[in-house]
């Protein structure tokens, strides 16, 4: 596991902050999943981004009744299945399942939210890692990421997101819609590939 200072400033973050956190670095890592799609023609990639738009829809509209054990239903047939003759973009559109997946599973278990929110933020993080190793050879560690500039660059990209949704005292739909629309204009993902 690699570490940063911001696991802990997670852990005073209100439920809302949670789930927007993690809403956002699986929009980062959606286009990992779209351009997967894209090269294999697996799955449409709109499906999944449906479910997330839905796990935004409960953060920006009050009253909206999501049914997130159906939106999980519905993920399942989207995770790409591991083969021996995978192409390497098959391994970042699991990780983007698995944080969307892991976001689902905070939602409808509220007790484990920082957990899991702590788990998505790993998960885009070694997503970023991974990918530096097979490029390298070396193994990225606690003690050398910070020498790794893609790493940093995902520890700061999270960071940038923290400082918003805490500058704001309470849950603002707007700043809200500007992070997702931001993210999704930017289409860029965590590994740096663009839709």
């Amino acid at each position: 596991m690699l570490r940063n200072p911001l696991q802990l400033r997670l852990e005073k973050c209100e439920t809302w902050q949670h789930v927007s956190f993690m809403a956002a670095l699986v929009e980062r890592m959606y286009p990992n999943y779209a351009l997967y799609c894209a090269q294999t023609e697996f799955a449409d990639p709109q499906a999944f981004r449906n479910i997330l738009d839905a796990v935004w829809e409960s953060q920006t509209v009050k009253g909206a009744k999501i049914d997130f054990e159906r939106q999980l239903e519905k993920l399942e047939p989207l995770i790409p299945a591991l083969t021996d003759d995978a192409i390497y973009i098959t391994y970042p559109a699991i990780d983007a399942c698995a944080a969307l997946s892991h976001l689902l599973h905070a939602l409808l278990d509220r007790d484990e939210m920082l957990t899991i929110t702590l788990k998505v933020s790993q998960q885009s993080v070694m997503s970023v890692a991974q990918l530096e190793e097979a490029q390298t050879g070396d193994a990225v560690t606690d003690e050398n990421q910070k020498a790794n500039e893609a790493v940093c660059d995902e520890w700061d990209a999270q960071w940038a997101i923290f400082r918003v949704l805490k500058s704001a005292d309470t849950r603002d739909v707007e700043m809200l819609k500007g992070i997702r629309q931001e993210l999704r204009e930017a289409g860029v993902s965590n590994l740096g590939l663009s839709l």
